[in-house]
């Protein structure tokens, strides 16, 4: 087993130059990058400024010399694979770049974020495993009774409706109608000079809209197959036998079916972690949450490419790393896994 994890670290060297080669390559040829979106600027203010003169022309007054040294400022001039090649060096020295919209390093730009996404991240995968297990196994349970069938109406609306659009509907009625949660932030405007339990409650506070709508994504998908593996456990034969033997049904369920029906939770785990931690684009963006997701999101509306792949490049590295720690968690919850 330990030489299959070796193999998989080492296969995380070309698996990630392979992703962030074809990311880098699309961030040169995608139209209106950051030199076109300033020429366009200058372009409307020229125009705005002009507007009042009849002689005055719409359009880019840089020359061909100064486009070349924004072309070359911005690494433009060089080809993919050399401009990629100098990305990738300053990289493994841990430098992501400066970003073309904040004029900040890039890593400076994470690590202020990173907190905020962290916290969303550890706090919906502990809600929605602390609640969809429990709640799969008791729908397992009484399968076909009024609670079981009343939980699925919820659960069927919950899967068909996006968690972006639980969260509009949820800042409409709760925030702007109702007024009883806030419109969005991380905190208060005046969080700093408030105590350390009234912190705690400020942030909670602002909390309870944005993780409702991250774990409405994966909530009725998580409990669902709870249910479903652990039905498929209780009618296997190795259940049956144990119970025919004299062991309890409650002990049939808990110490013998319910280990083997987490092992469909435990092979995502990994990359559901990654998945939380980048953030929702649109959840972050509809609730005002300065995370990694909200600096995604306006670094692609920006064409802010070094931001774009500096957090495209870790979201990478973790997706690579939670699929080998999903293999760790199959491998602990089921025995019979041998990696060889």
């Amino acid at each position: 087993m330990t030489h299959y994890f070796i193999r998989r670290l080492l296969l995380i060297v070309p698996t990630f130059i392979g992703i962030t080669l074809l990311i880098f390559t699309v961030t040169r040829f995608v139209p209106g990058g950051p030199i076109e979106r300033m020429i366009q600027q200058q372009s409307l203010s020229v125009s705005d400024s002009a507007s009042s003169q009849s002689d005055t022309s719409s359009g880019s007054s840089l020359s061909d010399e100064q486009l070349h040294e924004l072309q070359a400022y911005y690494g433009f001039d060089k080809p993919i694979l050399v401009s990629y090649g100098l990305w990738l060096k300053n990289l493994v020295q841990f430098d992501l770049g400066v970003s073309t919209r904040y004029h900040e390093p890039v890593w400076h730009l994470i690590r202020d974020r990173l907190p905020i996404s962290l916290f969303y991240a550890f706090a919906t995968l502990i809600i929605t495993y602390g609640v969809c297990i429990p709640f799969g196994i008791i729908k397992a349970i009484k399968h076909r009774s009024v609670i079981d069938n009343a939980s699925s109406i919820v659960i069927f609306i919950g899967y068909a409706i996006p968690g972006y659009v639980i969260g509009i509907t949820l800042i409409t009625l709760f925030s702007s109608h109702w007024e009883i949660f806030p419109l969005g932030g991380f905190s208060s405007d005046n969080y700093q000079e408030m105590s350390l339990w009234g912190k705690i409650k400020d942030i909670l506070w602002h909390a309870v809209l944005p993780l409702i709508a991250y774990v409405a994504g994966s909530f009725a998908q998580l409990t669902l197959i709870v249910k479903n593996t652990l039905m498929d456990n209780l009618a296997a034969d190795y259940v049956r036998t144990a119970i025919a033997k004299g062991v309890p049904h409650k002990q049939a369920i808990f110490h013998h079916a319910l280990r083997n029906s987490l092992i469909p939770l435990a092979t995502g785990f990994g990359s559901s972690l990654t998945a939380v931690l980048g953030g929702s684009f649109l959840i972050e963006a509809i609730f005002n949450i300065d995370g990694m997701g909200l600096l995604g999101y306006e670094s692609v509306l920006e064409r802010d490419y070094p931001v774009v792949m500096g957090i495209l490049g870790i979201s990478a590295l973790l997706f690579l790393l939670g699929n080998i720690l999903s293999d760790i968690f199959v491998a602990i919850a089921d025995p019979r896994v041998k990696f060889e």
